[in-house]
Order: C-alpha cells, then structure tokens, then sequence
C-alpha cells in the first residue's frame, strides 16, 4: 500500500486523538485538566489542596497527562509549575470535534 500525505495525517491525527483519550481516561484527570485551564499555572501542592487526593496520585496523574503532552512543567526548585500545553490542547479539542462530528 502506498503511502500518501494524506494517509501518514490521519495515521498521525489517530494516534494523537487516542493518546490524548487515553490521559483523559480517568475522572481525576480531566478534573485536573479543567481546573489549569482556568489558572495560567499551578503546583502539584496547589492540586493536592484542591482535591481529595494524596500528593503521590495527583504527582502520577500529572505523569500521564504530561506524557499526553496536554501539561507542560517548568522546573521552579523544589517545586514543578505545571500548565496546559496550549497548543497540543487546541490540538485535541480539534481532533476531539472532528471525531464527533
């Protein structure tokens, strides 16, 4: 089969949308995901305050969405800023929207 711009796209917009389906599988992700993008960033502390959860899960949960590359973090010592990644965000609201639509 020959390979064609159009097929490595959607091989790669398929891939992109099930990687980002996978880090939003879990309910505390997307909670997560919701609250940084209504703050410009935060620390994992920050998360630990706002949800129920031991700092260790909110610390493996920022893993898989980092992964994703839906979150970014910048090193801040001793501490992680985390915030959305903006541009693979809108990245999957589109890929999202397409797949829906």
């Amino acid at each position: 089969m020959k390979r064609t711009i159009e097929t490595i796209t959607y091989q790669q917009n398929t891939e992109a949308l099930a990687t980002f389906a996978k880090a939003l599988a879990h309910p505390t992700r997307i909670a997560i995901l919701k609250h940084l993008e209504n703050q410009s960033c935060c620390f994992t502390g920050d998360l630990v305050n706002v949800f129920p959860l031991a700092q260790s899960t909110i610390s493996q949960h920022l893993k898989e969405l980092k992964k994703a590359g839906l979150i970014q973090g910048e090193l801040k010592p001793p501490k992680i800023k985390y915030c959305i990644n903006t541009e693979n965000w809108e990245k999957a609201k589109s890929l999202f929207q397409q797949f829906f639509d």
